[in-house]
């Protein structure tokens, strides 16, 4: 990850480091220090290197001091060039949200995988192509259901990922709509990488969270109205919400269980979360929901394998607060849509009970 990046002599200073405890300096674009992997990843850490300028006999020397801690991440930093103290000062978690990834450098001749994938691009910026996506998938939700519930359905999986494009907007990132794809869902997608934990748990969170909140106004119109169309609508949006909830990945609950698991530090931590796993799948078997809790079982173990590859990951980890509301936010949310699923279950209709038998499955 992208560490620092400042003004040395003209030029661009940047450092690219790992909670592993690696650090590579680049200063215009070539390396000049590195530091290797170690089990101390904090402290200070002092790069030196020289330059030569044209004209001057004796080269420069600069030295960069770093002093890093990752939860919550700070990096304070101070570059001296021939004992000359040229900047100093302090980044923290908030400045890597909002900072832009590093431009990628452009191929002079793109071969058949660059021409395929200029094409793709070019394909997904398509106005045209939303339009197209949107028609197959009403035809596809009318196949299934109705004309009008296939509206219906369609709105509220534009609400979920609406929920996700509000998130990247709050972290200033550059969003380029939302894509419904038949029988899959929909999809917000974005040009801006995120950098931090935080960011993967809201981006991922917002969208069931709208989602949510859309099933829960639809419950209170049908018990005004008692309108079944509402209460159904409710329902099925609670079981999609609920889906995309589980720890699997691409999913969004998979994004947020992994974003708090690979912030654990120690190995308590880890048993915490795999505690908190057992949890779920124990209490979704004594409550039938059979389903639910094999998926859970799944995403659980996925998680729990790729665990040792945390150190590695370019993304700033959550600190204690962080991981706390994380995980009371995707709990709250598990708990509320199961909740609106099994209280429309208790209504007697055979319809509205279909969400929960297909959880019991």
């Amino acid at each position: 990850m992208e560490l620092l990046n400042i003004e040395c002599l003209g030029k661009p200073l940047r450092l690219e480091g790992s909670l592993a405890g690696w650090q590579q300096l680049f200063w215009d674009d070539q390396l000049v220090s590195q530091k290797a992997a170690s089990s101390d990843s904090e402290g200070l850490k002092v790069h030196v290197f020289q330059l030569h300028q044209q004209g001057k006999p004796q080269p420069l020397e600069v030295r960069l001091e770093t002093d890093v801690r990752w939860q919550p991440f700070v990096l304070d930093y101070r570059l001296q060039v021939d004992d000359n103290i040229c900047a100093e000062g302090r980044r923290t978690e908030k400045d890597m949200e909002r900072q832009t990834p590093p431009p990628q450098a452009k191929a002079t001749k793109p071969g058949t995988l660059g021409l395929l994938s200029l094409l793709f691009k070019l394909f997904k910026s398509a106005k045209v192509i939303k339009v197209v996506l949107a028609g197959a998938s009403i035809a596809a939700y009318s196949w299934l259901f109705s004309f009008q519930f296939a509206l219906a359905l369609l709105a509220c999986l534009m609400f979920h990922e609406y929920g996700h494009i509000r998130a990247m907007k709050y972290f200033g990132m550059k969003t380029k709509g939302i894509y419904l794809i038949p029988f899959m869902g929909g999809l917000a997608l974005s040009d801006d990488k995120i950098n931090t934990r935080w960011q993967d748990v809201v981006i991922s969170l917002m969208g069931p969270f709208f989602g949510l909140l859309l099933s829960l106004a639809a419950l209170v119109v049908y018990h005004l109205t008692a309108n079944p169309f509402f209460a159904a609508l409710a329902g099925f949006n609670a079981l999609l919400n609920l889906f995309n909830l589980l720890p699997v990945l691409p999913l969004d609950g998979g994004h947020a269980i992994k974003s708090i698991s690979f912030s654990q530090n120690r190995i308590i931590g880890l048993l915490i979360c795999c505690a908190g796993l057992v949890l779920g799948v124990y209490l979704s078997y004594r409550l039938g929901l059979t389903l639910l809790g094999f998926l859970l079982a799944i995403g659980g173990l996925e998680i729990i394998a790729e665990w040792k590859q945390r150190l590695n990951s370019h993304l700033i980890p959550l600190d204690r607060y962080g991981q706390i509301v994380s995980a009371t936010w995707y709990l709250v949310t598990v708990i509320a849509l199961v909740g609106v699923i099994w209280h429309l279950a208790g209504s007697g209709d055979d319809m509205l009970g279909l969400p929960l038998q297909i959880l019991q499955s």
